[in-house]
């Protein structure tokens, strides 16, 4: 069954005037569509145009060009449906120190409208494994706590998407691991997650596409393992019973990391040289190969080699 698109964007641009004469293009020409139920990451450096995009989507800047829907809304046409549906979670901590998780989640379902009886505080707080702090002051939170904390607060509504904005940056390890289990846990629900960062191992561990944004343009655009394996530099390591001789290697773009002792660890182009050329410089030099590992292209590799210009 074809899943349904829950985002939707179509020649998105926007263009920012700087002091009256020059202009910077923030967002250029964007084309991406999300489907239901998926993790999609928006990666890019800083600067790339992350933070224009979602904040288009939350309506505190109007684009300048192009056509963006939201589980069906028209951003022009229904602009408080497109946020309805739209669950935000920002960078920067936001949070009255003086309210508990409870106080403040009713207080927001309160500001949307929300009947008493329609309010699901408790689900939420347990969703996000903070209904034991429920009715602690925000200010007495760990820091991943309070990231927690800035989930719960944009699943107040129940939108079906939510984005997270860089959900990790300045977090430690096992609060990362941690935040990654419960967005883990949201999706397993059906909600839709889009999430910005630049955490390259956080984009490969969580989504199932990825698009990557320079400059405003979209560079890539395809499902996280596509990505890795279009990147077509191998890194391998050789154990060998003796030195190698570097003057006799002579193969196109096989470049030679490290070669001490009985290791040599090597880089070349999947697409020009097959690892059977590089054993054949072996034995032709009569030596014998002991063991072989090999380092894929991660996500860091392809990204790189887009953002590189």
């Amino acid at each position: 069954m074809e899943k349904k698109t829950v985002l939707s964007v179509k020649n998105l641009s926007k263009i920012y005037s700087k002091n009256g004469t020059s202009t910077i293009n923030a967002l250029n020409n964007l084309n991406l569509e999300v489907k239901e139920g998926e993790i999609f990451g928006l990666l890019g450096p800083n600067g790339a145009g992350k933070s224009t995009f979602i904040n288009i989507l939350a309506g505190t800047v109007i684009k300048t060009s192009g056509e963006v829907n939201v589980w069906g809304f028209n951003l022009d046409k229904n602009p408080r449906q497109v946020r309805a549906s739209i669950g935000i979670v920002p960078q920067e901590v936001n949070l009255d120190p003086f309210f508990s998780p409870r106080k403040l989640l009713e207080l927001l379902a309160g500001m949307y409208g929300i009947k008493k009886k329609d309010r699901i505080t408790d689900d939420i707080l347990k969703l996000v494994s903070l209904d034991k702090q429920a009715n602690s002051y925000a200010r007495s939170l760990s820091g991943g706590m309070k990231r927690r904390l800035l989930i719960a607060k944009a699943l107040v509504h129940q939108p079906p998407i939510i984005f997270l904005d860089e959900p990790t940056a300045g977090v430690d390890l096992e609060l990362r691991q941690n935040l990654w289990e419960n967005v883990k846990l949201l999706n397993n629900q059906g909600v839709t997650i889009i999430l910005t960062t630049h955490y390259l191992a956080e984009a490969e561990e969580m989504c199932n596409r990825i698009g990557i944004l320079n400059k405003g343009n979209l560079v890539a655009l395809d499902s996280t393992r596509n990505l890795i394996n279009k990147f077509q530099t191998k890194i391998v390591t050789f154990t060998i019973d003796k030195m190698l001789d570097l003057n006799k290697i002579s193969l196109d773009t096989l470049k030679v990391i490290s070669n001490n002792n009985e290791k040599v660890t090597v880089s070349y182009d999947k697409s020009k040289i097959k690892i059977e050329d590089i054993i054949l410089h072996f034995s032709n030099q009569n030596i014998k190969i002991l063991d072989i590992t090999t380092d894929d292209a991660d996500i860091e590799d392809v990204y790189l080699g887009l953002t590189k210009s």
